[in-house]
């Protein structure tokens, strides 16, 4: 019973009481001896109903779930793992999980510090042509579109260019789109320095820091050994980085259409490490990136009901297949959790399948 409903009760018996302490006050001045049991009934009555009362209320009332769940001891497990594959490798790991789910990030170990992004760079280039070809849609001048054509040219080969050096120059055209499969599925140097060029280095830079991101810079093209010994590398952190994968996953940047478009294209398979040791099937749309003594890849893993951001970057590796291992560790560590997630309640129970 709500607490309004025993306040009256409490307040009609107390009524009923001082009625009854008035006629037992005329029977005092009448010198007749004091008669007390009209009021014990009552008050004992008001006790018992108002006891009564208060029971049934603390057993009907709804009361708030617990807040400490299964899911955060889970969660632990989780960190304790990963930090132990951290811990066995030689050199340092930056590691940033995030669920895409509640956005709430599930692990972050030196998230925040700069490493060398390496190829995983080409994820925010491709991000900038997809948002450029968007801004060409609506009328704005000089901006790149997915369609846009180019003949090859001889001039911008660079090395680790396993399909653009192996065209002909001079007669091959391909579109802006080819140019960022082959960036995308073997991380063809020169489709990313073209791509580079067309859209420019600034603007990538310049959509990142729309995104609050800060730390991660496009400084050169790929395989500029010149301006990475001044100091100009590619860099970013691993939590920038979740960051701008969950920027697209929730389109936060572009449209629905483009968005869908671009996670298509950045799931092609390819050699990475991040799906290495995920189950057949699994969707990873990724950008795995090496350089001397590095190693990076960065993706969103698309687990049952519980899709997930994570990017694991290395560096100081003198065993730089440690370094892979290493990752594709973490990985999967991290759909485990998720995948149990995906299918249980908050505390744990498998739900039925519908």
């Amino acid at each position: 019973m709500p607490n309004a409903c025993i306040a009256h009760v409490i307040n009609h018996y107390a009524n009923v009481r001082l009625i009854t302490d008035s006629k037992i006050s005329n029977f005092r001045r009448d010198g007749r001896r004091k008669n007390s049991s009209a009021v014990w009934r009552f008050t004992t009555a008001a006790f018992f109903i108002v006891t009564a009362t208060v029971g049934i209320s603390a057993f009907g009332e709804d009361k708030p779930a617990p807040t400490d769940s299964g899911s955060d001891l889970l969660c632990k497990k989780l960190e304790l793992r990963i930090d132990e594959i951290a811990m066995r490798f030689d050199g340092v790991m930056g590691i940033a999980i995030v669920d895409l789910t509640d956005g709430r990030p599930a692990l972050l170990r030196n998230a925040e510090h700069v490493f060398p992004a390496a190829s995983s760079i080409k994820l925010p280039i491709l991000l900038e042509l997809y948002h450029q070809d968007e801004q060409a849609r609506a009328g704005a001048k000089g901006k790149a579109t997915l369609d846009d054509l180019y003949t090859v040219d001889p001039k911008d080969l660079v090395e680790d260019s396993r399909v653009m050096g192996g065209l002909s120059a001079g007669v091959t055209r391909v579109t802006n789109r080819d140019l960022a499969q082959f960036m995308v599925a073997v991380s063809d140097n020169t489709a990313a320095n073209v791509l580079i060029d067309r859209i420019g280095k600034d603007n990538v830079n310049a959509t990142l820091r729309g995104l609050g991101l800060t730390k991660t810079m496009l400084r050169r093209k790929m395989m500029d050994v010149t301006a990475a010994q001044r100091g100009d590398e590619n860099v970013a952190t691993p939590h920038e980085m979740v960051q701008l994968l969950e920027a697209i996953y929730k389109g936060k940047v572009l449209k629905a259409d483009s968005t869908k478009q671009l996670i298509k294209q950045l799931s092609t398979l390819k050699p990475s490490y991040i799906p290495r040791d995920l189950p057949d099937g699994v969707q990873v749309a990724n950008k795995p990136g090496e350089l001397e003594g590095v190693r990076t890849d960065s993706g969103i893993v698309f687990s049952a009901n519980r899709p997930f951001a994570i990017s694991v970057m290395t560096a100081y590796a003198s065993d730089e297949r440690a370094a892979e291992r290493a990752i594709s560790d973490v990985a999967r560590e991290a759909y485990h959790y998720f995948a149990m997630r995906g299918k249980t309640s908050e505390y744990g129970r498998i739900l039925p399948t519908p």
